[in-house]
């Protein structure tokens, strides 16, 4: 058996509001979430596309960070034009298991089905998950609560993006 990496850096996922729900606020506090991530030596991960994607994307770039889209299409162009790297699965919402299985940690601004569908599977991987309360949609929902009975990882609420940066980091 071959030796754990420990030079990896953090990869820390956030998700949320696609482009067509993604509230002001929920726009702003991803954009921080980014700009704090870009300050860190950690990775962004992203689904690579518009809304809170873009917005953590956009700040983390700013600030120098190196940011990861894995997009549900085949063609690396529909990412988000702050992507550094472009994983083009060509799978649809199933890379949303990818995307969760690549994180260390998950952070959640507001969102909708397709954030609860990649909460879950950060969930069932054990990973640890993060929600800013008040960004609305399903960061709200599950903010410092278990996603089923089995209470596997429990929900970490903050309020703000300084608090779950830091808590997706340790």
């Amino acid at each position: 058996m071959s030796k754990i990496n420990q030079n990896i850096k953090k990869q820390i996922l956030v998700i949320g509001y696609s482009k067509d729900n993604c509230t002001e606020k929920a726009y702003d506090l991803a954009y921080k979430v980014g700009k704090i991530i870009g300050t860190k030596d950690a990775i962004l991960i992203t689904g690579g596309l518009e809304g809170v994607m873009e917005a953590a994307s956009k700040g983390s770039k700013e600030m120098g960070g190196l940011v990861v889209g894995i997009s549900p299409y085949k063609e690396k162009t529909l990412a988000n034009r702050y992507c550094d790297v472009v994983i083009s699965t060509g799978i649809g919402k199933a890379r949303d298991f990818i995307n969760a299985y690549t994180a260390d940690s998950v952070i959640i601004i507001g969102g909708g089905a397709g954030t609860l569908t990649e909460a879950t599977a950060a969930y069932l991987a054990g990973k640890k998950i993060i929600a800013i309360k008040g960004s609305g949609g399903v960061a709200d929902s599950i903010s410092d609560t278990y996603l089923d009975e089995r209470k596997k990882i429990k929900i970490i609420g903050v309020d703000t993006p300084q608090i779950a940066v830091e808590e997706a980091i340790i």
